[in-house]
């Protein structure tokens, strides 16, 4: 359904008018998907003009010191962009206008007024794909970058001030941009670190809850990882050593690394947030089955591989694209093939991978609880058969649930097993006053509470492929595919949540049965680039339809770096600059402009 709309400020019992509606209002054009392409807004403000960019490694003079901004606005009012012009190589980002509105009809159509008379139920804010990383793990396999260039990213060091960056903003957003309605909570949706470290686990709880982190593991004295290896695969940015991301333009930023592992310190969300697992969170390297001694003993230990042969990076690349390894044989043949030639390092028993179980502690732990909940959705009862999902309320008449969909026995991929499909089957029919079976018959049951439903996983549904369990290998697993299948049963399923593909992406699911659909909203990481989370407003338009409306956010940091700042600002700030500049970087990352900032509309139940 094509159709078009002022931008909403989307009415509770008192509406709202607030300087984000008024900047809305006055200048930005609303697009509407359909059969003609999404209007491009006028920019709502002038870009600043380009500072002057200093010599390269040249450290300014005391800088002032810099707040992190824009505090509290979204990609509706400005988003990060690289200037434009031809030529390749390094470019500052700088302040671009807003991404526009686009209402999607696909689902239903868009009635008149609807603004004028809907209510708002919901307002909340999903992180995905933080991957807080600890870069000098010796079980880190950067040296699979000889043969691509994005599996290593030249940003990483400073994932700890990018997430405390973003913990930043969601602070400052005081409301919804289109309900007025304060975030209740965060929810992550996995990949909360990147290589199933206990440290990194830490890190990341610690910058969600508040306190002071220290990004560094092994020497506390100073870095030992591949960015002063001496080898020109990796940007060399505290010398001027030309490797092959100086060739390409990236600085040369003298005290880089110092500044990469100093403490950072964070506020914690001052809201509640919720935890959805990743396979990033339950494997080691994010696809090895967990609790293998060995890499235990390579990711504690003191001996650190930063180059191997052709040959054996063949080798490691198939077996990872493929997940045909779970036990990662390559793997602990090459670093024991190699052994003598990996770099003696500081052994740190902090970089220990965690279980499961161990994941769901840290959660429940009181010196984690921070804003709450306790347990951030996991109960103690989650522990009895290290089982990670939950429903928990997001609001009065709205039901949120939390799956896991990881393979326990290591695979990238995600599917569900048959006992949490069954228990998702149960927590919908609970919930739901009427719903179809398989079969397409209607099933009603009186005693529900009928609540509008938002599911939340790690995996998208092209990432939930079925394959055996290594680790269940009697245990049908299901797919991407067989989710929808479920969730079309019933109508007051509203929208599947998720991320994993570091990719935004919006997509109707419509069932032959017009009452039968919801969204899959994928949302891009806060590791690689455009750097996104993403706010969602849930509102009931009283005419018989919903929308979800959802809006990008960025993190605090100021769009255009300063390259003699390296505070925990200036830090967070060249994360983002570094992710847009970074070689091998995947094209197409922020979606187009019905992926992003949205009104997604629903047919109630």
């Amino acid at each position: 359904m094509a159709g078009t709309d002022s931008a909403p400020n989307a009415r509770t019992a008192s509406p709202i008018l607030n300087r984000r509606h008024f900047l809305l209002t006055s200048g930005a054009a609303v697009a509407a998907i359909g059969p003609l392409a999404p209007l491009l807004p006028a920019p709502l403000s002038s870009p600043p003009p380009p500072a002057a960019r200093p010599a390269a490694g040249t450290p300014a003079a005391a800088p002032p010191v810099r707040r992190a901004a824009p505090y509290g606005v979204t990609t509706l009012e400005t988003t990060a962009q690289l200037p434009g012009g031809a030529g390749g190589g390094y470019r500052q980002l700088t302040s671009g206008p807003g991404r526009p509105l686009v209402v999607r009809g696909e689902l239903a159509a868009p009635g008149a007024g609807r603004k004028e008379r809907r209510t708002a139920l919901a307002c909340f804010v999903q992180f995905t794909d933080l991957h807080v990383v600890d870069v000098q793990s010796p079980l880190r396999t950067e040296f699979l970058r000889a043969g691509n260039a994005g599996s290593w990213r030249p940003q990483e060091a400073l994932s700890v001030a990018g997430a405390v960056s973003l913990v930043e903003q969601v602070n400052a957003l005081d409301e919804g941009p289109h309900t007025g309605l304060p975030p209740a909570f965060v929810m992550t949706t996995g990949d909360n670190v990147d290589n199933n470290s206990s440290i990194e686990l830490e890190w990341f709880l610690t910058a969600m809850n508040g306190g002071r982190i220290t990004p560094n593991t092994g020497d506390p004295r100073s870095y030992e990882g591949v960015q002063n290896s001496g080898l020109p695969l990796y940007w060399h940015p505290d010398d001027r050593l030309r490797d092959q991301d100086k060739k390409l333009g990236l600085p040369h930023l003298p005290g880089f690394l110092d500044a990469a592992v100093r403490p950072v310190t964070s506020p914690g969300l001052r809201i509640p947030w919720y935890s959805t697992v990743g396979n990033h969170d339950d494997l080691p390297g994010g696809c090895w089955a967990p609790g293998d001694p060995a890499l235990t003993d390579v990711a504690t230990g003191a001996r650190k591989l930063y180059r191997v042969p052709d040959a054996d990076l063949a080798a490691l690349a198939t077996a990872v694209s493929t997940g045909d390894d779970p036990k990662a044989g390559v793997l602990k043949k090459i670093l024991a093939d190699h052994a003598p030639r990996a770099r003696t390092v500081t052994a740190d028993p902090r970089r220990r991978p965690f279980t499961p179980h161990e994941y769901l502690a840290a959660h429940l732990a009181p010196r984690h609880t921070g804003p709450g909940p306790a347990g951030h959705g996991y109960t103690v009862a989650n522990l009895d058969g290290d089982r990670m999902y939950y429903a928990f309320p997001v609001a009065e008449g709205v039901l949120g649930i939390s799956l896991d969909t990881t393979y326990r026995s290591g695979h990238y991929e995600g599917s569900l097993d048959t006992g949490q499909l069954r228990w998702l089957e149960r927590t919908l029919t609970a919930h739901s006053s009427r719903h179809y079976d398989a079969d397409g018959r209607t099933v009603r049951n009186p005693a529900a509470d009928d609540a509008r439903i938002l599911v939340f996983s790690h995996h998208n549904s092209p990432t939930m492929l079925r394959r055996p369990d290594a680790a269940r290998s009697e245990e049908r697993r299901h797919d991407g595919a067989e989710l929808i299948a479920l969730l079309s049963r019933f109508p007051n399923v509203v929208a599947w949540i998720n991320g994993h593909s570091h990719l935004n992406r919006i997509t109707p699911h419509a069932h032959r049965t017009a009452h039968r659909s919801f969204w899959e909203i994928n949302t891009a990481s806060h590791i690689d680039y455009p750097h996104h989370a993403r706010v969602l407003e849930l509102v009931d338009n009283h005419d018989g339809t919903l929308s979800l409306l959802t809006t990008l956010i960025e993190s605090a940091a100021p769009h255009r770096t300063d390259p003699g700042d390296l505070s925990a600002v200036g830090l967070a700030s060249l994360y983002r600059e570094l992710s847009y500049n970074a070689p091998g970087v995947r094209e197409g990352l922020a979606g187009t402009p019905a992926d992003g900032n949205t009104e997604l509309l629903v047919r109630c139940a």
